[in-house]
């Protein structure tokens, strides 16, 4: 009992954390904007709980199991956002399932090798999330439009957008958050599983 209860509660607390950690893309109004820095968040946090996660368990499918809990977290969200009368578009679900997929195969390809799904899976995490997420947002409503029509209402002044300012972040955000997150995602991947030992 003891044992499945911790996994639940890894899983909810992992979930909430990751979520969290990508507010900027989560709501549309910042997604564009803040894009290289949600890449970083959440790569690094989604291949820190998956690793920890699926080594815990020892069982191959563990991390996708986890990302389609946080998927699901989010959707319900989603609707809890949309039941206030905000758009459909107004929150963007993260796309973290295909990422996880990989991280799972790493670990099934190298016979549950810890260290390769740290490595190899880490960094396939921090090269596919950005790319996954930007084709997520490619189909989306144009992100200025919903943040002036439909503005949060915990958003502080200092965040309100403002027009001008969103043409420069504009610089191939799917390469700087691919590099960043991959770069980062595996040294902090490593610090989770070394206290997980």
């Amino acid at each position: 009992t003891t044992h499945y209860l911790f996994i639940v509660v890894v899983a909810v607390n992992s979930t909430l954390l990751t979520i969290n950690a990508g507010d900027y893309i989560f709501y549309t109004d910042w997604a564009w904007t803040s894009f290289v820095v949600f890449s970083i968040s959440q790569s690094t946090m989604l291949a820190v709980g998956a690793i920890y996660y699926i080594l815990f368990t020892g069982v191959p499918g563990t991390a996708t199991y986890y990302a389609t809990i946080m998927t699901i977290y989010t959707w319900v969200a989603k609707g809890a956002w949309f039941a206030l009368g905000y758009p459909m578009d107004f929150v963007t679900v993260p796309i973290w399932i295909p990422s996880a997929m990989l991280l799972d195969l790493t670990y099934w390809a190298t016979r549950r090798n810890k260290h390769a799904a740290i490595i190899i899976g880490g960094t396939l995490i921090g090269l596919s999330l950005p790319m996954f997420n930007m084709i997520n947002l490619l189909l989306i409503r144009d992100p200025l439009e919903v943040a002036f029509k439909y503005p949060r209402p915990t958003l502080p002044p200092y965040m309100t957008p403002i027009e001008p300012q969103v043409g420069k972040f504009y610089n191939s955000p799917v390469a700087l958050g691919s590099g960043a997150g991959a770069v980062l995602t595996v040294p902090i991947a490593a610090l989770g599983a070394k206290l997980n030992t």
